[in-house]
């Protein structure tokens, strides 16, 4: 299973429960980047080959217009979930795309389906 970033707003809580469950998980608020900018979560996350967890589409975008091919990034498109409902959200749908994240992916989770997109972002339809 892939290591995890958890982006500054989602639940702190969140990370622990993921840990319990066998997933190698941070917070960004746990490793000195609470405050830090959509770049240097990014930069953080591929020098930590990490997979950011985030509620903002910004992270999509950046990878797009930079035509990364890393990190993956998971979006969570359900907002209020409490820590327990992030991290049974997450476990729930790892299955079906873990592999796509080893590979490079950004991943968009709502409420009733799942997107997946490879890396890099572009406009030819990936």
């Amino acid at each position: 299973m892939k290591r995890l970033l958890l982006d500054q707003g989602l639940p702190r809580s969140s990370a622990a429960r993921l840990r319990d469950a066998g997933v190698d998980a941070v917070h960004a608020g746990d490793v000195g980047l609470s405050r830090a900018t959509d770049g240097e979560i990014l930069q953080y996350a591929v020098e930590h080959d990490r997979v950011i967890v985030t509620l903002d589409a910004d992270f999509h975008t950046i990878l797009a217009v930079q035509e990364a091919s890393s990190p993956s990034v998971i979006r969570v498109r359900i907002e209020g979930l409490n820590g327990t409902e992030l991290a049974a959200l997450l476990l729930n749908v790892f299955d079906a795309i873990q592999p796509t994240l080893t590979e490079g992916a950004a991943v968009s989770i709502r409420q009733d389906a799942i997107r997946i997109h490879r890396l890099p972002l572009s406009g030819s339809g990936n």
